[in-house]
């Protein structure tokens, strides 16, 4: 498995940032349009849906920071070679592969399909420090680590 980190990490930073400019352009398109005119007196049920809309505004922002977080830590993650599984790796697992760094969605580079998985990642307990050519168990089932670069 002879992979440039460099780009999986810049690939990752761009699908990322392009996830965090969708998610705050739809949050500012959602705030414009959840705002009380103040000018006119304002029903219950418009401080209601007002309320409403702030509680899920502020779960946005939550969404927004949580795309900057992993931004922040995309930037800091020594994707140097590995020989374990750790963070930084690329990891093909029973076929699959993964990058240890931060969640993500599939995405394709180098013509392979790849995801990212943290270090939070359930999974990740169970393969963290495993070698190529072992197996581990996870929710039962035997999972063998083919590569780790």
């Amino acid at each position: 498995m002879d992979w440039n980190k460099d780009h999986i990490r810049e690939t990752m930073l761009s699908l990322e940032t392009a996830a965090l400019k969708s998610a705050r352009e739809k949050y500012l398109d959602y705030v414009s349009t959840a705002r009380l005119d103040r000018s006119e007196p304002i029903e219950n049920d418009e401080q209601a849906q007002a309320e409403v809309a702030s509680d899920f505004a502020e779960a946005l922002d939550d969404t927004l920071d949580d795309y900057v977080d992993k931004l922040d830590k995309l930037r800091t993650i020594d994707f140097g070679p590995k020989s374990e599984v750790s963070e930084g790796a690329v990891v093909k697992l029973s076929g699959k592969h993964f990058v240890i760094s931060v969640s993500t969605g599939r995405f394709i580079c180098h013509g392979q399909e790849l995801m990212g998985i943290s270090t939070m990642a359930p999974i990740y307990e169970a393969i963290e420090g495993a070698r190529a050519g072992e197996t581990v168990q996870f929710n039962g089932r035997d999972l063998t680590v083919e590569a780790v670069a």
